[in-house]
C-alpha cells in the first residue's frame, strides 16, 4: 500500500485559522464572527488583517447566527466560529428557520467537535452534530482530517453558495494531505486501493484508517480505504464503486453511531448494493472527561477497533 507521511502534527483549527487568513486577503466580502472565543478558533490574523471584518459577539451564539444571516442579505459570506456543541445544539432553531429554511449562505464553522477535545467532559463533546446537520435540507456538512485539508476546506467553502457545517477539532493530529491540496466538496478521497474490505473514514479516523491498513497488510488483508471529508452530499459513486470489488465495509467516525457517516453510507447500501457493514462509532453515549488518547481508546475510536471491525465484517462476506 501507498504510504503517507505525518508532515508535522498539527491541530484542524489552526488549518482552520490559516484558510482565514487567506480567504481575508482574497475575498472581501468575506467576514468573520466569534462567540468569545478566538483564540480557540485562531482568528487573530484574521482580525489583525480586517478588523473592520469581524464581529465579536460574545456568549451569545443565537445572536451570532441570526447576524450572520442578515449579513448574506448584504452580499456578504459570513463565517461563524465556536465550539461544535454551540454551533450546532445550542443554536439549532435559528440555524434550522434563519439559515437553512431560507438557504442563507452562512458558513457555520465548529471547533472542538467529538470526543477530542478531552479534559472539557461530555458537555462540550458533542458526538449529535453531524446528525442534526446533515437532516437540515439544503446543509452541506463537511469533516476534515488534517490541517491541510482543514485550510482548503476553509477556503473552498467560500465560492459554494448555500449553508455550510464545517467541523475541525482541538487536538494536534498528524498533518498528511497535500499541501495546498484542492478540496472539491461531495467528492471523496481515494487514499490506498484494495480489494478485500472497504474502510471509508472521516475527520480523525482517516490517520487510524491508514494505521489499520498497514496492520492488515501485514495479515494478507488488502484495504481500500476512503476519505470521505464531506458527509453530505455524499459520494456515493465512490462508495459503490469500492464495494462492487471489496464485498464488505467498515465505517469510521468521532460521532455518535446513530445520525453519523456509518448511517448514511448505510442507506446507500440499502438502496443500492446491500452489504455486510461494521460500525467504529460512538455506541449511543455520551463522553467523558480525560485526554483525547484516553478517551479514542476506551470508545473504540481508534486503529485498534478498526482492525477488530474489518475481522469481524469478513467473517460476513
Amino acid at each position: 500500500m501507498k504510504k503517507y507521511i505525518n508532515t508535522g502534527s498539527k491541530d484542524t483549527r489552526s488549518g482552520f485559522g490559516a484558510g482565514m487568513t487567506e480567504l481575508g486577503k482574497k475575498n472581501e466580502n468575506v467576514v468573520a464572527l466569534c462567540a468569545d472565543l478566538i483564540g480557540s478558533l485562531k482568528l487573530d490574523e484574521f482580525i489583525k488583517n480586517h478588523p473592520e471584518r469581524f464581529f465579536q459577539i460574545g456568549i451569545a451564539e443565537a445572536n451570532m447566527i441570526g447576524i450572520a444571516a442578515g449579513l448574506t442579505i448584504g452580499g456578504k459570506i459570513p463565517f461563524t466560529g465556536t465550539f461544535a456543541n454551540f454551533s450546532t445544539g445550542r443554536v439549532y432553531d435559528q440555524i434550522r428557520q434563519s439559515v437553512a429554511y431560507s438557504d442563507k449562505n452562512v458558513k457555520i464553522c465548529a471547533s472542538h467537535a467529538g470526543l477530542t477535545l478531552g479534559e472539557d467532559g461530555a458537555t462540550h463533546q458533542i458526538l449529535e452534530d453531524i446528525g442534526l446537520m446533515k437532516m437540515l435540507p439544503g446543509m452541506t456538512v463537511i469533516n476534515t482530517c488534517d490541517y491541510n485539508q482543514t485550510k482548503a476546506a476553509t477556503i473552498a467553502i467560500a465560492d459554494h453558495h448555500g449553508p455550510v457545517y464545517l467541523r475541525f477539532g482541538r487536538p494536534v493530529v498528524p498533518n498528511f494531505t497535500p499541501e495546498n491540496g484542492t478540496f472539491e466538496i461531495g467528492k471523496a478521497v481515494m487514499l490506498n486501493e484494495g480489494s478485500d474490505v472497504t474502510i471509508v473514514a472521516t475527520g480523525h479516523l482517516v490517520w487510524e484508517a491508514l494505521i489499520a491498513a498497514e496492520a492488515l497488510e501485514e495479515k494478507g488483508i488488502s484495504a481500500e480505504v476512503i476519505n470521505i471529508h464531506t458527509i453530505k452530499p455524499l459520494d456515493e459513486e465512490a462508495i459503490l464503486k469500492s464495494l462492487a470489488k471489496t464485498k464488505c465495509i467498515v465505517t469510521a467516525e468521532e460521532h455518535n453511531i446513530i445520525g453519523g457517516l456509518g448511517e448514511s453510507v448505510a442507506r446507500v447500501l440499502s438502496l443500492n448494493h446491500p452489504a455486510p457493514q461494521e460500525f467504529v462509532a460512538v455506541k449511543d453515549s455520551f463522553g467523558e472527561s480525560g485526554t483525547p488518547e484516553q478517551l479514542m481508546e476506551k470508545y473504540e475510536l481508534n486503529h485498534l477497533a478498526i482492525v477488530a471491525a474489518v475481522d469481524r465484517v469478513m467473517k460476513r462476506k
